[in-house]
C-alpha cells in the first residue's frame, strides 16, 4: 500500500465514525445511532413507569486466527520506513471489522503468535512470532480475549509463552488455552458482564493423521504450551470432559474453543464432531473451533450451535491465500435457554493494496459467501437458520481444496 493509498484509506474510516466501547464493554452510540433512537420518555410505558427489564444477556463477536508477526510485522514496517506513523498503524489491520467487535460484550480471537522477541525456535514447520509493542493492534481492535490453545504459542519456548502472557496482562486483554504448565494452560478464563459470568477454556488436539507438529507445542507438567494431548483421542476425551464439568459448575455460560481438524480442508474430522457434541452434553451453551484455515460447517446441536472452523482472521501467515473467505461468529447468550446465533461472512486481504485488513462482505460478494458456508453446513443434519441452503439457491460451493503450505 502506498503513501497516498494508506492515507485516503484511513480518512474514510474516520469519517465512517466507529462507535468506541467503553471500559465495561458497553457502546458509545455514534450521533447517526443516537439520532434514531427513541427518546427516554418513549422507552418506558404508557404511563411512565419504566419497562420491565429483559433477561440479561451477553453478545460475543469471535474471530479465528489471528498472527500479528510474520507477513503482518514486515508490513507494519514497511509503512514505518514510508512515514507512516504507529499511531495510524496500529488500528489500521482491525479497522474494517472493528465495529463487530465494538457492538459486542466480549470480542475473541484464537492469538497465533507469542509477543516476544526472546527464545529459540522450536524445530518445527513454521515458526511465529510478533515483536511485543504489536500487542497494540489487539487492543486498538477491541480485542477483549483470546484463545493461545494453538500450534504456535510454544513456537519459541518458555520465554516465548511467559512475554506473551506477561504482554496480554498488561495490555487488559484475557487469555486462556495456554501457559507454563499444564495446569495453568487447562486454566479458565472468566469474564463477568451484565451479572453473568461466561467461562472459557482451550485445547489443541489433532489426531494422526492430522497432526504435523512436534510434542513440544502442548503444555507438561513442566512445560510451557498449549492445553491438549498429543495424537491420543481418549486422553483428550478424558481431558476435555474434566475440565468443561469443573468450568460449567463456575458459570452461566461455558464456552470452549479448540484448536483441531485437517489444514487447508473443508471437511470435518469425526473426533472434532465427537468433541464438540461432548461438550454440548457436558453443558456447554456453544462450541468454537479453527486451525483449518478454511471455514467449515456450522452445526446447530441440542440448540448450541458449534462452529467447526472460523478460519482465518486478522492473519499474517501468509500474502495471497488461494480462499480468502472468513467469518466472524456472533452469539447472545443468557442465564438460560439456547444460544442465538449467526455468521459475518468477511474477506481477510486485499493484497497488496490493503493486506492482513479483513472486512465485510455486502452485496453479491456476501450472497455468494453465504451461500458457500450454507453449502458446507449441509455436512451436519441441523445448522443455524440463516445458512438454510433453501434461502441461498444457485450459489457457487466450497472452492477446491489445496494445499495448505504455507499456512502453519
Amino acid at each position: 500500500m502506498n503513501r497516498r493509498h494508506f492515507l485516503a484509506t484511513l480518512a474514510a474510516l474516520v469519517a465512517a465514525g466507529f462507535a468506541p466501547r467503553t471500559a465495561r464493554g458497553g457502546i458509545v452510540p455514534s450521533a447517526r445511532v443516537r439520532a434514531a433512537l427513541p427518546p427516554d420518555s418513549a422507552r418506558g410505558s404508557a404511563d411512565g413507569d419504566a419497562a420491565p427489564a429483559p433477561p440479561a444477556t451477553v453478545t460475543l463477536a469471535v474471530g479465528g486466527d489471528t498472527t500479528l508477526g510474520y507477513n503482518l510485522e514486515a508490513h507494519f514496517d514497511q509503512q514505518l520506513e514510508a512515514g507512516v506513523p504507529k499511531k495510524w498503524l496500529y488500528p489500521l489491520y482491525f479497522a474494517g471489522v472493528k465495529p463487530i467487535l465494538d457492538a459486542a460484550d466480549i470480542a475473541l480471537v484464537n492469538l497465533e503468535c507469542p509477543f516476544t522477541d526472546r527464545g529459540e525456535p522450536l524445530e518445527k514447520n513454521f515458526n511465529f512470532r510478533a515483536r511485543p509493542e504489536l500487542v497494540r493492534i489487539l487492543q486498538e481492535g477491541s480485542v477483549d480475549l483470546v484463545t493461545c490453545a494453538n500450534n504456535h504459542v510454544a513456537d519459541y519456548g518458555r520465554e516465548g509463552v511467559e512475554d506473551t502472557i506477561a504482554m496480554l496482562e498488561e495490555a487488559g486483554i484475557a487469555h486462556f488455552g495456554g501457559g507454563l504448565t499444564l495446569a495453568q494452560a487447562r486454566r479458565p478464563a472468566i469474564l463477568e458482564r451484565h451479572g453473568l459470568k461466561i467461562g472459557f477454556i482451550g485445547h489443541y488436539f489433532q489426531a494422526a493423521p492430522d497432526m504435523k507438529e512436534p510434542r513440544g507445542v502442548l503444555a507438561a507438567r513442566d512445560r510451557a504450551g498449549a492445553a491438549g494431548c498429543y495424537l491420543d483421542r481418549d486422553c483428550i476425551r478424558r481431558m476435555v470432559t474434566r475440565d468443561v464439568r469443573e468450568l460449567v459448575r463456575q458459570v452461566d455460560v461455558a464456552i470452549p474453543y479448540f484448536h483441531w481438524g485437517h489444514e487447508g480442508s473443508y471437511e470435518l474430522r469425526d473426533y472434532q464432531v465427537a468433541l464438540a457434541h461432548l461438550c454440548v452434553d457436558l453443558g456447554c451453551k456453544a462450541v468454537l473451533g479453527a486451525h483449518p484455515h478454511r471455514v467449515q460447517a456450522v452445526e446447530v446441536y441440542k440448540g448450541a450451535p458449534i462452529f467447526y472452523s472460523l478460519a482465518n482472521f486478522v492473519y499474517g501467515g501468509i500474502k495471497e491465500p488461494s480462499d480468502r473467505l472468513s467469518m466472524i461468529a456472533r452469539l447472545r447468550v443468557s442465564r438460560a435457554g439456547p444460544v442465538e446465533a449467526d455468521v459475518v461472512p468477511i474477506n481477510i486481504t486485499r493484497w497488496p493494496e490493503a493486506p492482513f485488513q479483513p472486512y465485510l462482505l455486502e452485496g453479491e460478494e456476501r450472497r455468494n459467501a453465504m451461500g458457500r458456508i450454507a453449502s458446507l453446513s449441509k455436512a451436519v443434519p441441523a445448522t443455524l437458520p440463516q445458512l438454510d441452503p433453501r434461502l441461498w439457491p444457485d450459489v457457487p460451493g466450497p472452492a477446491p481444496a489445496d494445499s495448505s503450505a504455507g499456512y502453519g
